[in-house]
């Protein structure tokens, strides 16, 4: 028994611990990347959370695809949007938009605090917390305290420096060429 609990030391089981990650840069892909992840758990029998701040409406290829998932499957996953149907800048957030961001975070709060999922994904929380809507300390705090086994996905432009250092997986997704570059504009199927 006594070696059994100093190999579990040595060499914990790393597959049953959950991790923080984070997709940032201004290249294309975080949230598409998080998606596939999300999609990856589902498959594997997870429970899994997707809070999309900043992002309301309904005009989302990936809202579609996930309301035509298998009801096996379906079971699993809960949506929530917490933003309004438009894109939020530094110059135009307003007050309806923290009412929205604060609905889904204290969401994503409590579903963290009560070990609901095994994979949550705040879409867009590096842009909330950039624009002030969620506390740096506060998400921290959070992070700092989830339960062991629980894979948290932050994603989005502008990550805090002590959200990289927390986090066990950063992944930076930078700009090389983008078709945007040449007057190309969101495409159905492709950006959302």
């Amino acid at each position: 028994m006594k070696d059994e609990l100093k190999n579990t030391l040595i060499n914990p089981d790393w597959a049953k611990h959950g991790y923080i990650q984070v997709y940032t840069g201004n290249g294309k892909g975080k949230t598409t990347a998080s998606l596939g992840l999300a999609m990856r758990a589902l498959g594997r029998n997870w429970k899994v959370l997707i809070v999309m701040f900043t992002k309301g409406g309904d005009d989302y290829g990936e809202l579609n695809s996930f309301r035509n998932l298998s009801p096996a499957i379906a079971e699993n996953l809960t949506i929530v949007q917490a933003g309004l149907d438009r894109i939020v800048y530094r110059n135009n957030k307003c007050e309806a938009d923290l009412a929205e961001i604060n609905k889904g975070w204290e969401l994503a709060k409590k579903a963290i605090q009560n070990d609901e999922y095994n994979l949550i994904i705040l879409d867009e929380a590096n842009i909330a917390i950039d624009l002030g809507f969620i506390e740096l300390e506060e998400m921290l705090d959070v992070l700092n305290n989830k339960p062991q086994d629980m894979e948290i996905v932050l994603t989005g432009r502008n990550a805090k420096a002590e959200i990289v250092d927390i986090a066990h997986l950063v992944s930076e997704i930078n700009p090389i060429k983008h078709y945007w570059d040449t007057g190309v504009t969101a495409r159905k199927g492709i950006e959302y």
